[in-house]
């Protein structure tokens, strides 16, 4: 753990700033890296998005979050989980506005994709449930944690067998966006690529652990709650990458890249609150947050409904040539970032 007190405010500001740079910068290279191995293995970009650049942008947040719950500010730990995972999913709106063509959620709709987020409402809810439980815990840990992972590894399975078996696929048009392998000089091997991808991670992994630090300390300096602080300052602050990569995929053309790294990385993302109760060590995690932090909770859920209805939808164009999912994805980011400031 890192002894920040000797240090100023204004120190303590700067290395935040200074990390939420570094994790952007690094953070966005990993779509090139992701875009090239899904074409390489052949398993598809949502697919791809999904797992690899999903969990490999999610690496800061992560890190933030089990660090602060291991310091005891559980409020801080989830928040910062939940509020990477509202964020995340206003950015595919932010990226709507760059995808010239059409609606990005017309062009960009796959299976996997709809399956994906439909999980990930499972993901959310059940803490939701867990906080309304009593706290059963095991050596600390409450028994929902182990469930979550379950659940994910068997949402990545199912995303697979959808993936290899469609069962029915969305309607070809004009503006549909299909999954091609683009332009590979292959002057790297694969295993380099992972490695690069790897060397990455590493990268925006410290990052996050000092922005959680940091954020920390910040929260009881300037006397800021911790769901304040995790849901709009260290949640955003380790989203950046994946704001910066879902834009450069859509100006890659790789709208299903975008939208799986999105959806993906919030499923992920929702692990972070299972490995943040096996850090926090005064019992169950669940039972240790406020009550805005379950709000982050039925944000995500309604975000992340919002968002499936856009997929299955489908609409060509909206206001502005961006679809009324993605106005409404604003719209509701900011009303739970102004009902969050309001509460302090």
């Amino acid at each position: 753990m890192l002894d920040l007190a000797q240090y100023s405010t204004t120190t303590l500001a700067a290395a935040f700033a200074a990390c939420a740079v570094v994790i952007a910068v690094f953070g966005s290279k990993m779509a090139g890296y992701a875009d090239v191995i899904a074409d390489r293995t052949g398993l598809g970009e949502a697919l791809i998005g999904s797992v690899l650049l999903g969990a490999g942008t999610s690496i800061a947040g992560i890190v933030t979050s089990t660090s602060t719950a291991a310091s005891g500010a559980a409020d801080l730990s989830v928040s910062n989980a939940l509020g990477g995972i509202v964020a995340q999913t206003m950015f595919l709106a932010l990226a709507d506005l760059f995808y010239k063509r059409v609606n990005l959620e017309h062009a960009g709709v796959s299976a996997v994709n709809l399956g994906q987020a439909t999980v990930l409402i499972v993901l959310v809810a059940l803490p939701v449930m867990a906080w309304a439980a009593p706290p059963i815990t095991l050596w600390s840990v409450n028994l929902l944690s182990p469930v979550l992972i379950a659940v994910y590894l068997i949402g990545l399975h199912n995303a697979h067998r959808i993936h290899q078996e469609p069962m029915w696929l969305p309607k070809q048009t004009d503006d549909t966006q299909e999954d091609e392998a683009g332009e590979d000089d292959k002057s790297e091997s694969l295993a380099m690529l992972f490695a690069l991808f790897g060397g990455l991670v590493l990268i925006v992994g410290s990052a996050g652990y000092v922005v959680g630090e940091t954020g920390l300390a910040l929260s009881g300096r300037l006397g800021l709650s911790e769901s304040l602080v995790g849901s709009l300052g260290t949640a955003t602050v380790t989203s950046l990458p994946e704001l910066v990569t879902t834009i450069a995929a859509v100006r890659r053309g790789a709208p299903q890249l975008a939208i799986g790294g999105i959806v993906g990385g919030n499923m992920f993302d929702s692990l972070f609150v299972a490995a943040s109760d096996f850090a926090y060590r005064d019992g169950s995690i669940y039972h240790a947050i406020s009550d805005a932090t379950v709000f982050w909770m039925g944000l995500v859920i309604v975000m992340t409904a919002v968002l499936l209805l856009g997929l299955l939808r489908r609409q060509r164009e909206g206001p502005g040539k961006i679809g009324w999912e993605s106005v409404t994805l604003i719209g509701l980011w900011a009303i739970g970032a102004g009902l969050q400031i309001y509460r302090g």
